[in-house]
């Protein structure tokens, strides 16, 4: 009831839910995370495997995310072109990404299609276009990507901080890959991904739309009991380095890209994320009004932006900021953001920042939740964290009733966000 009252007080409607059920097959209890909505004659269904992204990159950086690519060439049998075809005279899409921690292929459709979806997602599954063709079609388009993002100093020092944060884990490489490491990505490596990684055991299924459950069930259960179940291995945890430590990359640039990162001992099921999210609101993510925006651009006007934010996840937990600033005032930025950050750490918050993120925080709730897909992906985080369902309106409970003091001793007790490593592209 204390979680219906609250929808109702942030939202002022009440608003569909998704729900999470099992399907039992070959020896699985496979979860679907399930909402129907008729407002519009559309389905979509994604199959989500875990341990199965970018963080299982350990001998060959990208090979996940190139993995993907692959799968989105169609099949053997019908090859890329006539495949895409296939779907587009049916309107039907499907797609395969990655993210650090899960591998994801999605397939979208008009109601009247969705068996005619699910059956070209198992024909993938099933004969995905494993060929040479393929192989070096994704080659080229990868490295052309690549070397299109040299001169890209974001993403330069973006991915240069991961290696300072995460040095030798799988983590310090980019999630892309690297030029060699694309190079050297065969056949046989995209093959072994995903028979170790496509596999039954892994997979949670989340769907939304005009539809039956008990059609979905019927449909999904085909997919599962033909694909291989294989096994679903623990996801590592991987902790950033505890001495800090600089890296200044020299590129031909006109301004200093600085980004930061520190260690941040919050655990992803921990109970109190929800003063994480506030704080670092307070910090650095809530753009105008934030100390790094309020000190660094408004005060000093040494950029245009900064910011801050933490990810909290099942295999890392760190606290990362960037700015850009001109060449001249790099010392001074960087100053400026070791001071604003330890006194933020020392003295904690005002009230009044308080009561203004919990006004924004809660106000802004039904931005949040006002689609179907975000509804989906916000039960499937709650599921996938370990959570009990509707656990992010129990958060916004405790936000609204979150106490100055509790709030600044949390923030007091986070020292080891301090410990500030960066990385710097300058001139």
């Amino acid at each position: 009831m204390m979680k219906l009252l609250l929808t109702l007080l942030i939202t002022g409607q009440i608003i569909m839910a998704a729900t999470i059920e099992y399907i039992e097959t070959n020896g699985l209890r496979v979860p679907l995370i399930f909402e129907e909505d008729k407002r519009l004659p559309l389905v979509t269904m994604q199959f989500v495997f875990q341990n199965s992204g970018s963080i299982t990159d350990t001998k060959k950086p990208g090979l996940a995310k190139f993995s993907a690519r692959v799968m989105s060439e169609g099949t053997k049998k019908l090859g890329s072109s006539a495949f895409a075809e296939s779907l587009e005279s049916k309107a039907i899409h499907i797609s395969s990404s990655t993210g650090k921690e899960t591998f994801v292929m999605e397939v979208g459709c008009l109601k009247e299609e969705f068996l005619e979806g699910v059956k070209k997602l198992a024909s993938l599954l099933k004969d995905p276009n494993f060929s040479e063709e393929a192989i070096s079609k994704v080659k080229t388009t990868t490295m052309g990507a690549l070397s299109s993002k040299a001169n890209d100093f974001d993403y330069v020092a973006s991915n240069e901080l991961k290696a300072v944060l995460f040095k030798g884990t799988p983590l310090a490489n980019p999630a892309s890959g690297t030029l060699d490491s694309v190079k050297s990505i065969e056949l046989e490596d995209v093959k072994a991904f995903v028979k170790e990684h496509l596999v039954s055991s892994r997979l949670i299924v989340v769907v939304g739309g005009d539809v039956d459950i008990n059609d979905v069930k019927v449909e999904v259960v085909k997919i599962i009991q033909a694909m291989p179940k294989g096994k679903l291995t623990p996801l590592s945890h991987y902790n950033v380095s505890k001495k800090a430590s600089e890296s200044v990359l020299k590129k031909d640039t006109q301004q200093a890209y600085v980004y930061f990162g520190s260690p941040y001992n919050v655990n992803h099921d921990s109970d109190d994320y929800y003063k994480a999210r506030v704080a670092t609101y307070i910090l650095g993510t809530g753009g105008f009004g934030s100390r790094l925006m309020e000190e660094i651009r408004v005060k000093k006007g040494l950029a245009y932006s900064a910011y801050a934010r933490v990810s909290v996840s099942k295999s890392s937990s760190y606290m990362t900021g960037y700015l850009q600033t001109k060449l001249d005032s790099l010392e001074d930025a960087q100053k400026t953001v070791k001071e604003v950050i330890a006194e933020f750490v020392k003295n904690g918050v005002t009230k009044d920042e308080l009561e203004q993120t919990k006004k924004f925080l809660l106000g802004s709730e039904p931005l949040r939740v006002e689609t179907m897909s975000q509804r989906l992906n916000r039960t499937f985080m709650d599921f996938y964290k370990g959570q009990e369902l509707g656990h992010s309106v129990k958060e916004l409970e405790l936000i609204k009733e979150l106490k100055l003091k509790d709030l600044n001793e949390f923030i007091k007790s986070h020292k080891e966000i301090l410990e500030m490593s960066f990385a710097i592209v300058t001139k």
